[in-house]
């Protein structure tokens, strides 16, 4: 068979062929042809030469299914271009092997995994992204190099990115669906996802990073600190261990919070945020620092009551009132207090004790709150004294409503309007009379439910009155009977 048909075929072996390892050739002679060959390339300069022989031998041992001795030979090849630092003869060997007729799955990924070594090494820019594009190709389409080629991918859109060109970075990591990898270590795939939300919004693209960030439960950061590491059963596939520079799994929760933070701010999500922040504070490393914990609870605290009033708001304000730790800023204790208590919050002064705070966390860890944060405060200040009100007053005169709110009339009746629109409050307006009802309409099925409801404790109490007086009654014959 000729050389040419050798490389471009790519179907097994026939079947009747006899096994082309030669007599007596064992791993010890492959390591001394392979020394010998090395010594030919590096010291007299012959690498052309020494890489035909290595060929060689890789066929015949490829041909033969030798497993061991077609993967020392690959890697052999591979190591000596490397060392001979001929990083263009590199890049074809690996291409010229990877396409050799009946290849074994394990001689490729021992080539691309030595070869991925090399990346860093290299001399020159332009050379590394060749090496890695080269690599790229080998691994596409193959699920035994699927770990690979999904680091390749991160390190060519890490250059990509450090150029400038966060769009190609991004599309670059979206065509590698790492959570279907049943090999890769749960810590490395969820990195993946989380540098591929990171991009997405370095590039403003909200939707594709949300869509992504769902790929990760909240509940996989949790999973490792409560269960033991069970044994693999004989059959399970083994998990690789991640590489080093992967964070531990807190650390990974608390990247995921801190880019859902960035997304969620883009929509001005307060609760969402809020929660976000909450699962940061609950990470054991930020609990026990202060200088973690304080500038966390403190956007807690200014999240919670920027968050429009709902059951999870009132619930999460009452929680975290309840912390411990609360009282160690007690600035913040009273700001959450005041939104609890059912009493009317005078803006003005409300906003000289608080406006130096707010300011502050222009430079306090965790970023700015922003601008319009500002005017939504005012907003949700105005909103707990309608509910105050409505609390204490059944109908009250639009005019006194905003004598109390210290607005005008007609900022009075849009904020009253706006709070019925979303659900938050059942109002009516009588605009002639200028009177809010705070009373909900009742339909006639409530109204005859609690006429009936009414009837029933009248009976109830005419019954127990009959007894009463039958009960006495019987008490005073008594002695009557006995005189």
């Amino acid at each position: 068979m000729s050389a040419m048909e050798e490389e471009g075929s790519t179907g097994p072996p026939d079947a009747g062929r006899p096994s082309a390892k030669p007599a007596g050739t064992d791993l010890d002679s492959i390591d001394r042809e392979i020394a010998a060959q090395r010594k030919v390339a590096l010291q007299e300069g012959k690498l052309d030469a020494a890489i035909d022989a290595l060929s060689n031998i890789e066929k015949q041992m490829r041909l033969a299914a030798d497993v061991s001795g077609t993967r020392k030979v690959v890697v052999a090849i591979v190591q000596i271009c490397y060392e001979a630092r001929a990083w263009k003869t590199l890049n074809e060997q690996i291409s010229v092997l990877n396409k050799k007729r009946a290849q074994l799955k394990q001689a490729v990924t021992a080539m691309v995994q030595q070869a991925m070594q090399y990346i860093d090494e290299t001399p020159d820019l332009d050379t590394r992204v060749e090496l890695i594009k080269t690599l790229n190709n080998v691994s596409a389409g193959k699920i035994y190099v699927e770990i690979e080629r999904a680091r390749l991918v991160r390190k060519l859109a890490k250059i990509k990115e450090e150029q400038g060109l966060i769009a190609e970075a991004a599309d670059l990591m979206q065509e590698v669906a790492v959570e279907t990898f049943g090999a890769m270590a749960k810590t490395e795939k969820i990195a993946f996802i989380l540098e591929q939300v990171r991009l997405c919004l370095d590039r403003k693209d909200y939707m594709r990073a949300q869509i992504l960030s769902r790929r990760i439960s909240p509940k996989a950061f949790d999973a490792g600190t409560l269960k033991e590491k069970k044994k693999p059963k004989e059959g399970d596939n083994m998990v690789e261990e991640a590489p080093p520079e992967i964070p531990s799994l807190l650390e990974l929760k608390r990247i995921y919070y801190e880019l859902m933070i960035r997304y969620y701010s883009h929509n001005n999500d307060y609760l969402e945020i809020c929660r976000s922040y909450k699962a940061i504070y609950d990470i054991p490393s930020v609990k026990e620092d202060p200088a973690q914990w304080i500038p966390v609870l403190r956007k807690i605290c200014w999240y919670l009551v920027l968050s429009p009033h709902d059951p999870m708001q009132s619930s999460l304000l009452n929680a975290t009132l309840e912390d411990k730790k609360l009282l160690e800023i007690p600035k913040f204790r009273a700001l959450l207090k005041h939104f609890v208590t059912m009493e009317v919050i005078q803006w003005v002064p409300f906003w000289e004790i608080y406006q130096s705070e707010f300011g502050q966390e222009r430079t306090m860890p965790g970023g700015f709150i922003g601008d319009k944060a500002a005017e939504d405060l005012r907003q949700r200040v105005i909103e707990h004294n309608i509910l105050v009100v409505s609390k204490y007053y059944s109908r009250i005169s639009l005019a006194r409503l905003a004598e109390l709110l210290c607005l005008s009339v007609q900022e009075t009746e849009k904020h009253l309007s706006d709070m019925v629109v979303l659900k938050s409050l059942v109002a009516k307006v009588d605009r002639p009379a200028g009177i809010v009802c705070f009373r909900a309409a009742k339909d006639s099925n409530e109204i005859l439910n609690s006429w009936a409801i009414n009837i029933e404790k009248l009976l109830d109490l005419v019954e127990k009155s009959c007894h009463q007086i039958h009960k006495e009654t019987m008490v005073h014959k008594a002695p009557l009977k006995v005189q």
